[in-house]
């Protein structure tokens, strides 16, 4: 017997997941165009890639191309593959479907994007440091880390979503952070790849509610849980954010707050960029948190 509470509750999701779409849709033109057309933000773009990039050093750089080609090719199919399988082990075919879909339509998408939006960017703010050129957009491992992290939420059990939200947030910072440093991209063309990988996701998302309540699939009941204990996690990812700041801060008190005076664009533009990560991830754990999975 269907449960019609179930159906009213999936097309609520269904509704949801299509509206966010739209709207990270409708913001991937605006991104772009004010990126790279509209001049003073195309001088904070330019601003907060200078922070990144004086932060690379001998110490730093190592580390830094070892976290960015975690979204190479030769390691993002095997992160692909092990979703893939989790999905499958856990007898959810469709959600496994939707995964290689996502993961698959996502990164094509920014790869076709890529070569026809590249423009010079040139900024004086850049000379010391390299420039872009050709700077293309979106980002590719941005997409990656950003897509991967999205459809962890999607293949976890409902009592684990909002952890490995946070826990893919971190890996989507990290990743994009560490290329950043390296010169590889503007910090626009992160926030462009952030919402390629959303858009595929809720459509997924909405896909995948649709199709239960079409062709529903015998699952387990599950209550969501209160929006607090549904946030947590993110909370305290951010909280031990701000905590490592500290830490740095106490360290290196000098150093840290002349670096902040003379990058203030940076500071603000990274948390910016964090915040992107963990709302997407965040919100996407709620959404999916109304599904009817065990």
């Amino acid at each position: 017997m269907i449960d019609l509470g179930s159906l009213v509750e999936m097309d609520r999701r269904t509704t949801l997941a299509l509206r966010g779409a739209a709207v990270t849709a409708a913001l991937l033109p605006l991104v772009y165009l004010t990126a790279v057309h509209l001049g003073p933000v195309h001088w904070l773009d330019a601003a907060i890639l200078n922070g990144f990039t004086n932060l690379n050093g001998p110490r730093v750089e190592p580390l830094a191309i070892d976290i960015a080609t975690l979204c190479d090719p030769d390691t993002f199919v095997w992160l692909v593959a092990a979703l893939i399988a989790v999905a499958l082990l856990r007898r959810r075919p469709r959600t496994a479907a939707a995964v290689a879909i996502v993961l698959l339509g996502a990164n094509v998408t920014t790869q076709l994007l890529k070569p026809a939006l590249a423009s010079d960017r040139v900024s004086p703010l850049l000379d010391d440091v390299g420039q872009i050129l050709p700077a293309s957009w979106p980002s590719g491992h941005a997409t990656a880390s950003m897509s991967l992290a999205l459809c962890a939420v999607l293949v976890a059990p409902a009592r684990l979503r909002p952890w490995t939200a946070a826990l893919g947030a971190v890996f989507a910072v990290a990743v994009t952070f560490s290329f950043l440093t390296l010169d590889w991209h503007y910090p626009s063309d992160v926030l462009g790849g952030f919402l390629v990988a959303a858009t595929w996701t809720q459509l997924a998302v909405a896909a995948l509610s649709a199709a239960q309540a079409r062709w529903p699939e015998r699952r387990e009941r599950v209550e969501p849980p209160p929006l607090r204990e549904a946030l947590a996690p993110s909370g305290v990812t951010a909280a031990c954010a701000a905590l490592l700041a500290a830490m740095v801060l106490i360290a290196r008190p000098a150093q840290v707050v002349a670096y902040a005076q003379e990058h203030t664009a940076f500071v603000v533009g990274a948390g910016a960029l964090a915040v992107v990560a963990l709302t997407l991830a965040a919100g996407l754990s709620l959404l999916t948190l109304r599904a009817p999975r065990r």
